[in-house]
């Protein structure tokens, strides 16, 4: 199945990183599908990457340790070959950040009640 979420659908390198081992993230890895990762994980867990690596669009030191703090606050493992999680996107990763983006443009934008915005008497 495709990635789905608009911010990486349609990026044959990610599209690729979803069913070929080959093509995962990797430290060292460079291009615009490794801005679009590093985006996605600020997005959704807050965390900072170095400003130099998201300038060269690079799978540096940084990057990878945010995709270790993503991967272990969820436990993304392939328990056929591993005990912890390891700092690589590929494809359960991948999957989950689209998933988790997915869900959060499909999320409904939150609201104030009126009556939150009526000033007391």
């Amino acid at each position: 199945m495709p990635l789905v979420s608009r911010a990486l659908s349609g990026d044959s390198k990610l599209e690729a990183c979803l069913v070929e081992d080959q093509a995962h993230l990797t430290i060292g890895t460079s291009g615009e599908h490794v801005a679009k990762v590093q985006a996605a994980i600020m997005y959704l867990d807050g965390v900072d990457i170095d400003g130099s690596e998201l300038q060269t669009q690079t799978y540096g030191q940084s990057t990878a340790a945010a995709v270790l703090a993503f991967k272990t606050a969820r436990s993304i493992i392939n328990h056929a070959y591993q005990q912890t999680p390891d700092n690589i996107v590929g494809k359960m990763t991948i999957k989950r950040i689209d998933d988790e983006l997915l869900m959060a443009q499909s999320a409904p934008k939150a609201t104030i009640p009126v009556y939150a915005c009526r000033r007391p008497n």
